[in-house]
């Protein structure tokens, strides 16, 4: 049971500072929502707007807006580019994403009384929201004087007194088929030369990360004297992630006996669906004003992870002779879990200026240390993870702020800003806590008869910290705690171009 659960434990590890329970539980929660270039040009401030299909992921009352049907459909297109920085030193990669982020139906049904007083219209909507993008191509590289991924691998072996036979197929198993760690008879411990030589190797690791979360939405809705909007929301969410990663170490400087180089390639898909719901209310206490609230229960996702580790290594011997090796598990691992993402409550406020234009903003109030996992196989019940969730993430304000100026009847200019500040109340040996993103974008639209046009710019900017595997580049180790963490910084650059087509019928 100890080597299942440290198996699933350890698998995410490779994707950031903690195990998979902290890293899967912010990924799959922390949305950063994209939908049509109307919305994403005003910083998707449209809680209290609505009459945009984005509007039914922000607050459903959106829908009661619309005054007629209308079908959207926006494709994006976007470069994803990294600078990692690690141990003092910089790289970049980068990547060009398509997608669909968005496609909406909205019929609107009118009561038929000819005073609009009561219940003025019925709204229905149909379609889906990209809540995520994952998609992303990253590398560091440095020079490590204080671990090694194996360093690791013989301090977890000797802490909890592993035997051979008790050895990970996916981890230290690996290294011990490819020679990498050996046993010590006489000494009667596991050893690597790595450690042995006190470190200088230097270190590479590469990502590569596909996938998104989308939300198909069934919203109704209902328009009471148009002043008053209320809305629900029904929403199922589809999940798919795939990392690959692979960390390459090799004796770049010729000063460790034995040891050439080891690659250790890990692979990761997770997938799965979940489900939530959204109410929402707007409110016109004058033909200028406009206020709203929401409220998004958590989402319940039951998810898989398959997983999959391989490892190959170069070592030469005291005949000069340079053997190769390589180590597969026999099968790729499984395993099965629930998550509930947080509680979310948006307020919002628009104010109209006559027929040249609006602000907005939207404030979404969000407990990230309410994450739980749940239900995991070999009766995982995920009670330590929570517990390191609820003392590591925090509640958080993310600020939506847009505007819209029409230059004539058929034109339109907009401009937006969002941020998103870190949801790291504290983390444990120093670890830096000031992971953040934001955007800014701008837009124009175009109408003509029943037909729109809304073309936008969106440039996103994230700062996040990584560790490369468990224990990574601690310059303090004391019984079993590491800390001083010299972690990875990764600087994320998105520029997205949108486009909607829509049509009002």
């Amino acid at each position: 049971m100890k080597k299942l659960i440290y198996s699933f434990g350890l698998i995410l590890f490779s994707s950031g500072l903690f195990a998979q329970d902290m890293v899967d539980a912010l990924r799959y929660s922390d949305f950063k929502l994209s939908g049509t270039a109307r919305s994403a040009a005003m910083g998707n401030a449209f809680g209290s707007l609505g009459g945009d299909f984005t509007s039914l992921s922000i607050n459903p009352a959106g829908a009661a807006v619309y005054r007629s049907g209308e079908f959207t459909l926006t494709p994006s297109l976007g470069k994803v580019s990294i600078d990692g920085t690690y141990l003092g030193t910089t790289a970049n990669d980068s990547k060009f994403n398509f997608g669909i982020n968005n496609v909406g139906y909205v019929a609107t049904i009118p009561t038929g009384k000819s005073s609009e007083s009561g219940l003025v219209s019925l709204s229905f909507g149909v379609g889906y929201n990209k809540l995520a993008d994952f998609s992303s191509h990253s590398i560091v590289i440095g020079e490590n004087s204080n671990s090694s991924l194996l360093d690791y691998f013989t301090r977890y072996i000797a802490q909890n007194n592993l035997q051979l036979n008790d050895f990970s197929d996916y981890y230290e198993g690996l290294a011990y088929d490819t020679y990498l760690i050996n046993y010590d008879a006489n000494a009667g411990e596991f050893y690597n030369d790595i450690t042995d030589a006190n470190f200088g190797q230097t270190q590479r690791k590469t990502f590569e990360k596909s996938g998104s979360i989308n939300e198909y939405v069934l919203s109704f809705a209902a328009n009471f004297n148009h002043k008053v909007y209320v809305g629900a929301t029904l929403g199922i969410q589809d999940l798919y992630y795939k990392e690959k990663s692979s960390l390459f170490e090799y004796d770049a400087k010729r000063n460790i006996p034995y040891f050439d180089d080891f690659t250790y390639n890990s692979y990761l898909r997770t997938t799965g669906t979940g489900y939530n719901f959204k109410l929402g209310v707007i409110y016109k206490p004058t033909n200028e004003l406009r206020l709203g609230l929401s409220v998004h229960t958590p989402t319940f996702f039951s998810l898989q992870d398959t997983y999959d580790n391989s490892m190959s290594s170069s070592i030469t011997y005291d005949d000069g002779v340079t053997e190769h090796y390589d180590s597969t598990p026999q099968r790729m691992g499984e395993f099965n879990y629930k998550l509930e993402t947080p509680f979310k409550t948006v307020l919002s406020g628009a104010y109209v200026i006559g027929k040249a234009g609006l602000i907005s903003v939207d404030y979404e109030i969000v407990d990230y240390s309410s994450i739980k996992l749940r239900d995991g196989d070999y009766n995982e019940d995920f009670y330590t993870q929570n517990q390191e969730i609820e003392n590591s993430y925090k509640t958080v304000g993310n600020l939506h702020i847009g505007g819209e100026y029409r230059v004539n009847s058929n034109v339109s200019l907009r401009a937006g800003y969002e941020n998103y500040p870190s949801v790291y109340s504290s983390l444990n040996n120093g670890a830096p806590t000031d992971s953040k993103y934001w955007t800014a974008s701008g837009g124009i639209g175009f109408k003509q008869g029943n037909f729109f046009l809304d073309m936008t710019y969106k440039y996103a900017n994230g700062t996040s910290y990584s560790g490369l595997y468990p224990g990574a580049n601690y310059s303090n180790y004391n019984s079993g705690v590491y800390s001083g963490y010299k972690l990875a910084k990764f600087e994320t650059n998105r520029n997205n171009f949108l486009v909607t087509l829509g049509f009002k019928f």
